[in-house]
């Protein structure tokens, strides 16, 4: 299994998104799995990657959370948890979401 976490710099919510899925991938069997973290620095490094908003977690390529579209912009994501809106997916949801991937 391949995870990457796809932020821009200005991303309060990249840094907590990672720890989350660190432990949700432990909690799921995948203790193994490495983490890569991309900087999206500009529209057109948005443009070739399946990036939806900072932060934009990735298993094998694929959107965990997958939403109405991509985007070229260097704005920040939001999630839609149990709370409400916010800027990352719960621990739960990511759990789920990964133990939903297969």
């Amino acid at each position: 299994m391949k995870a990457e976490i796809l932020h821009i710099d200005d991303c309060p919510s990249w840094e907590e998104a990672g720890r989350r899925l660190r432990v949700a991938l432990d909690a799921t069997g995948h203790q193994v799995t490495v983490i890569t973290y991309t900087l999206v620095a500009s529209s057109a490094a948005a443009a070739q990657v399946p990036f939806a908003g900072s932060p934009t977690i990735l298993i094998d390529g694929t959107d965990l959370f997958p939403s109405a579209g991509r985007t070229n912009d260097l704005a920040c994501r939001v999630y839609m948890t149990p709370e409400g809106l916010a800027g990352r997916p719960t621990q739960g949801q990511l759990q789920e979401a990964l133990a939903s991937h297969g």
